[in-house]
């Protein structure tokens, strides 16, 4: 059974994304550490991002997991929950609404340990596509 434990450690991501609304594509390359802290897990990653014809940037991203029975809550650094998903299921699914903003992702665990996270987040101004692949680092 795969659950928060099992996501511990170092993992090697490549992201693409596919911004239908500026017509441009981008590609993040890095780290992410899952690291034990007060009721769960630190996300925590670093990385290159490459958007368009603009310069490389460094890139981070951190949230908080917390089990939550055979789920995990996924939360933003200032404890907000951003979605829930059961890591137990090979294709378990998400969304988070940040109105007028909709995002849903779809996991991928068929793989395991490899596993997806496919992003598709729309709104007024927002409609694109992410898909991160992760191995262990």
């Amino acid at each position: 059974m795969r659950g928060l434990a099992a996501f511990e450690g170092t993992w090697r991501i490549i992201r693409r994304i596919d911004d239908r609304l500026d017509r441009q594509s981008g590609r993040f390359e890095g780290i992410a550490r899952l690291t034990p802290c007060a009721g769960g897990l630190r996300y925590r990653e670093e990385g290159v991002l490459r958007l368009g014809a603009a310069p490389a940037m460094n890139a981070t991203r951190s949230y908080l997991w917390r089990a939550e029975g055979a789920a995990i809550a996924v939360h933003f650094e200032d404890d907000r929950l951003f979605h829930r998903f059961d890591p137990t299921l090979a294709h378990p699914a998400a969304d988070h609404a940040c109105d007028p903003d909709s995002y849903n992702v779809l996991y991928d665990f068929s793989l395991w340990p490899e596993w997806r996270a496919v992003w598709n987040v729309t709104g007024p101004r927002k409609a694109y596509r992410m898909e991160s692949t992760y191995r262990r680092g």
